[in-house]
């Protein structure tokens, strides 16, 4: 069980990933709207792992990625990306990412992205 938080800029979109991951039996410890808060968020909780989305305002998910890295070189953290976005994709990679996931979302790759993160 890994306590998760997570960062994308619509709420639909964090409601159906909080209901994958506690369904999944882990624990949503705190959610972020735009890459700002999810710094902010991440100081806050201390989660095990993130799952941030690539595109969002105020701060996108990459440039969001590096900050919370260099607060916590150690944070594990997962990228949402939209079909198309692969150059984003190797970027966040590159910026620290462990992982991404493409939505429209599928339960198991979520589960198994997750277990791989947090080994």
């Amino acid at each position: 069980m890994a306590r998760i938080m997570l960062v994308d800029d619509a709420a639909f979109m964090r409601m159906m990933l909080k209901d994958i991951l506690t369904k999944g039996g882990h624990e949503v410890v705190g959610e972020a709207e735009d890459g700002l808060k999810a710094i902010e968020r991440y100081k806050e909780v201390l989660p095990d792992l993130v799952l941030m989305d690539i595109t969002m305002p105020e701060l996108d998910g990459i440039s969001a990625v590096k900050r919370i890295k260099a607060v916590d070189p150690n944070a594990k953290i997962i990228m949402c990306s939209a079909m198309g976005q692969q150059a984003l994709v190797i970027e966040s990679i590159q910026a620290g990412a462990k992982d991404f996931i493409v939505k429209p979302f599928q339960v198991d790759r979520i589960l198994d992205a997750v277990r791989k993160c947090i080994g």
